[in-house]
C-alpha cells in the first residue's frame, strides 16, 4: 500500500482502526457510565425529598396545601431544573414510600434497581404496579434487557411476568449495553433537560 506522503509521521500506522475503535468503546463505555451515575443520583434526591415530606406528614400532619407551596418555592428557586412540580414531588413521596430506606429497615435506594432506572420508568412502576415483588421483579428486567419507558409499560400491560413465570432469573449485574433503549432515552432525557 503506497504512503499518502513521504514526511515522518504523516501515515497512519497499521493498527489504527483498531486503536480507534477501541478509544471510541472506551468513550461510549464512559459516557453511559457518566449518565447512569447521574441519573443515579438524581433518583436518591428524589428519594431523599420525597421521604422527608413522608416524614413531614406523619410528623406535623402536612397536607396537599403544603406540598402544593413547596413545588411552587422549588420551582421559583430552580427555574431551569424540570421535575419539580406538585405531581412530580407526590411521586418522590410515592418512591419514598414503596422503597422505604435505611430508617425504615430498607436498604438505601442506590443499593436498589430503581436507582438505575430513570425517572419515567419509576412513575411507570409506581402507577402501574401495587404489588413490591412485581415492582422489583420488573425494574430487574427493564436494567437486564435495557427497556424504554413505552416497552416497560408494555410488558406491564401485557403481563410478562405472570407468562415468564413468578421465579426470578439470575443475570449478571453489568451496565446495560451503550446502544439499548434504557441508556437511549436517559441519554436524551439528560440532554433535554
Amino acid at each position: 500500500m503506497p504512503k499518502l506522503s513521504v514526511r515522518r509521521g504523516d501515515w497512519l500506522p497499521e493498527d489504527y482502526a483498531e486503536f480507534l475503535a477501541r478509544l471510541k468503546s472506551r468513550i461510549v463505555a464512559a459516557r453511559t457510565r457518566a449518565v447512569l451515575a447521574a441519573n443515579s443520583a438524581l433518583i436518591e434526591l428524589y428519594w431523599e425529598i420525597g421521604h422527608e415530606i413522608l416524614q413531614r406528614s406523619a410528623r406535623e400532619g402536612w397536607g396537599s396545601k403544603a406540598v402544593d407551596r413547596l413545588a411552587v418555592d422549588l420551582r421559583r428557586e430552580f427555574p431551569d431544573m424540570t421535575g419539580l412540580s406538585r405531581r412530580n414531588l407526590l411521586y418522590m413521596r410515592a418512591l419514598a414510600q414503596e422503597w422505604p430506606g435505611p430508617d425504615d429497615g430498607g436498604p438505601p435506594i442506590v443499593q436498589r434497581p430503581v436507582a438505575q432506572l430513570p425517572w419515567g420508568h419509576n412513575i411507570v412502576l409506581l402507577t402501574k404496579l401495587a404489588d413490591p415483588d412485581e415492582r422489583a421483579w420488573y425494574a430487574q428486567q427493564a436494567i437486564a434487557q435495557g427497556w424504554s419507558r413505552a416497552v416497560l409499560d408494555a410488558q406491564i400491560s401485557t403481563d410478562l411476568r405472570a407468562r415468564q413465570g413468578k421465579a426470578l432469573s439470575s443475570f449478571a449485574r453489568t451496565l446495560p449495553a451503550p446502544d439499548s433503549e434504557l441508556v437511549r432515552e436517559r441519554t436524551r432525557t439528560t440532554s433535554s433537560s
